[in-house]
């Protein structure tokens, strides 16, 4: 039996069993961000997890972010932005969600006596 697969613009055919392996290792991963690329490093020296590690905590990051700008950093000379631009300008007023804002901000006098 053939199944096909769709792979970056191009579709190839599998066997069953081809098609059941890359099934299972997709499974749980949910649907891969456009323009995201996913890697696993291996062999990843002690020394260098330790670095890794230790940074992260004192950046008060993840391990996988710091990778992330430790990599952009040497490859590309700075570490990847996260871009917001899209949303800049966009906040429209909405009374009922101000009114909820300014009702969470009350202080209760009598809870702090």
């Amino acid at each position: 039996m053939m199944h096909f697969h769709k792979t970056s613009r191009r579709i190839r055919n599998l066997t069953c069993g081809e098609a059941r392996s890359d099934f299972y290792y997709h499974a749980g991963m949910g649907k891969q961000l456009e323009g995201i690329i996913q890697y696993t490093i291996r062999g990843i020296p002690t020394d260098v997890d330790r670095a890794l590690r230790l940074k992260a905590t004192q950046r008060k990051q993840s391990l996988n972010r710091v990778v992330l700008d430790e990599l952009s950093r040497v490859v590309m000379g700075g570490t990847a932005k996260t871009d917001f631009s899209d949303l800049v300008g966009k906040w429209t007023s909405d009374a009922g969600f101000d009114e909820i804002v300014a009702s969470e901000r009350k202080i209760d006098i009598a809870k702090w006596e």
